[in-house]
């Protein structure tokens, strides 16, 4: 399984969902591959934002190694999900995706929240100009939707139930 995660920048909510699957992932023996993204370059190369870091790390999640890149379509042939974490993002890898917004080639196209049963319509929201409170709410709902992704996968749903 190759999971692709989408945010506008790569430097907050993708990379903490990032972080957040490859630590449930190893914890759960599942060699999956997980990268992130986001739908504009602004930040390509830079490491995540130094908040997102510090919140994920008082979870012991580590983010270092990590760092942000522009979404290409290329990306929809190399993972058989991507997982946007609003419904801008949504919209974008929509246009993006090679065949448009119809089935289109390669993966499957989802809103992270949708695979839960409690958040489903429910964007994750961006932290980056508010204070760290927000850091740590993105991380409540980001590990929340990667649970929920996981399980739902494993048990062989290819789309949110929501």
């Amino acid at each position: 399984m190759r999971l692709l995660f989408v945010c506008t920048g790569n430097i907050c909510r993708s990379p903490t969902a990032d972080a957040v699957a490859r630590q449930r992932l190893q914890l759960a023996g599942l060699d999956w591959i997980v990268d992130s993204a986001g739908t504009g370059g602004w930040h390509a190369g830079e490491a995540p934002d130094t908040r997102a870091v510090e919140a994920a790390a008082r979870r012991a999640i580590d983010m270092s190694g990590l760092r942000a890149r522009e979404l290409t379509g290329d990306d929809f042939r190399r993972f058989d999900h991507l997982v946007a974490m609003d419904a801008g993002h949504l919209r974008h890898m929509k246009r993006l995706r090679p065949g448009g917004a119809g089935v289109g080639a390669g993966g499957r196209i989802s809103r992270l929240l949708d695979w839960t049963d409690t958040h489903t319509g429910q964007d994750v929201p961006d932290p980056y100009y508010g204070g760290e409170e927000g850091f740590d709410h993105v991380l409540d709902l980001v590990e929340a939707g990667i649970d929920s992704l996981i399980a739902a996968l494993r048990e062989g749903r290819s789309q949110p139930s929501g």
